[in-house]
């Protein structure tokens, strides 16, 4: 599927800098390495099919590890924990790296595994912090950890939580977990971790290995269709970022693209992590939890129909600059967008509810249609002149149609004011510092027409 695709863009798992300031270049590093971090505690002595998990695991992890000897792109560890001291010693810091990184290791990993012997507990929290010491600081190198185990954390540690903090560090990218002879219901336990297979028996262990190898270093592409009010994928030219679902921060974003005959590109991306797909549009549009799979030809789709509004208004610099928009979605408190203006910007298509900035403040509920644009013209503003011999308090009220007044801000006590004001009625009420007594209040009706000024001279007494 992907080859009839135009081209390809490689998606990052991490930015490399050039400089500060330079651009950043994003691309999946060309090599991986990956630590085997496994179970040595006492309850992996279990009988399974004939053997002990132990074995098991022993086996088909060397069979694994003998197949990669070919591949040059990949450098292999290993790390085990609860089988230097007996279960009785409750020892939670037993864990040890066994075999390091480096390349043509496939055979000391082997003979170490033959040498395992089971007896201890299950330091989980505490392999982790330990195993960010094994990867070394290489940005060409993307880390991978691969968990093998047949039971839960023993020693009171919380293996999501470290697991998510070195996730955030990128010491390693989200790991996977492969539970030998374990029950669905230490699924959502061991799913905040990383991804959890459940291998209930021999094969299924031997599956889920390779699926894991096959998801970490197959390659994977990935189209994203934008569609719009038909559901078909017209949309494009919008910004798409791929947020790193366990730690919220952003893996990769691009400028989607379609060629002329309306075809999106194919991205080369990492499947390893679980994603936040979110079309940057007005409001956002998100997909959450996105897991592609490995080797295989994605495609996400996002709804993002768009249409265009545009506000005008002449003679908006006499608010001392571009009046702005409060633009929420109709009947939700949260702002979504503050709109400039004379901009003219894409949002989706609904209904939304504006609060224009003038004075008095303007509302209006909107409706936006796809591909069309809908175009508001805000009466130009009149000014207002307040002159006053000696400074005061007041208050100004707008005044409707049929003699109704509404409160729109009070007077800060100067001796000269202008103010930008939209056309209509209003009324000012207004008391000299001076005077000596609320008898003294002075109140004026007046109008105020576009593009035109109105004096108004308060005289106190």
């Amino acid at each position: 599927m992907s080859a009839k695709l135009p081209f390809f863009v490689v998606l990052a798992m991490f930015f490399t800098l050039s400089g500060k300031g330079q651009k950043q270049y994003q691309q999946i590093p060309e090599k991986t390495r990956i630590l085997f971090l496994l179970d040595g505690s006492g309850s992996m002595l279990g009988n399974w099919e004939g053997t002990t998990r132990m074995g098991a695991a022993k086996r088909l992890l060397s069979d694994l590890i003998d197949s990669l000897r070919e591949n040059t792109q990949v450098e292999l560890a290993l790390r085990v924990y609860g089988h230097q001291y007996h279960r009785r010693l409750q020892n939670c810091k037993d864990t040890k790296l066994e075999v390091g990184f480096r390349r043509d290791n496939h055979d000391a990993i082997i003979s170490k595994l033959k040498v395992i012997k089971p007896q201890g507990t299950t330091p989980i929290s505490y392999s982790l912090q330990e195993l960010q010491k094994d990867f070394p600081d290489d940005p060409s190198f993307r880390n991978i950890v691969i968990i093998i185990t047949d039971g839960l954390e023993s020693c009171d540690g919380d293996p999501c939580e470290v697991s998510r903090s070195l996730q955030k560090k990128q010491i390693f990218l989200r790991p996977f977990v492969i539970g030998l002879g374990m029950n669905k219901s230490f699924d959502q336990q061991f799913n905040c971790l990383g991804r959890f297979f459940d291998a209930t028996n021999v094969k299924d262990f031997h599956q889920v290995l390779n699926q894991t190898l096959e998801q970490t270093l197959d390659r994977t592409t990935l189209s994203v269709e934008l569609l719009d009010h038909q559901d078909a994928p017209t949309e494009s030219d919008l910004d798409v970022t791929f947020l790193n679902h366990v730690t919220g921060q952003s893996a990769f974003e691009f400028v989607h693209y379609r060629d002329r005959n309306g075809r999106p590109d194919s991205v080369v991306i990492d499947p390893v992590l679980l994603y936040d797909v979110v079309a940057n549009t007005i409001p956002p549009v998100a997909k959450r939890k996105v897991q592609l799979k490995g080797g295989e030809h994605n495609v996400i789709t996002l709804n993002t129909p768009q249409g265009t509004m545009s506000i005008n208004q002449k003679n908006s610099s006499e608010y001392g600059g571009p009046v702005q928009t409060l633009v929420r979605g109709s009947g939700n408190p949260s702002i979504i967008n503050v709109h400039r203006m004379s901009e003219k910007v894409k949002y989706l298509t609904g209904s939304y509810d504006l609060e224009i900035l003038t004075t008095p403040r303007i509302r209006k509920k909107v409706t936006i249609a796809h591909k069309q644009t809908y175009s508001l013209e805000i009466p130009a503003p009149g000014v207002v002149n307040i002159n006053t011999n000696v400074p005061g308090y007041g208050t100004l009220f707008e005044v409707n149609s049929e003699g109704n007044q509404r409160w729109l801000l009070n007077l800060d006590g100067q001796v000269r004011k202008a103010m930008a004001i939209q056309p209509g009625l209003y009324k000012l009420v207004f008391r000299a510092e001076n005077a000596k007594g609320s008898k003294f209040t002075e109140i004026y009706d007046f109008e105020i027409k576009s593009g035109i000024t109105k004096n108004i001279n308060l005289f106190g007494k």
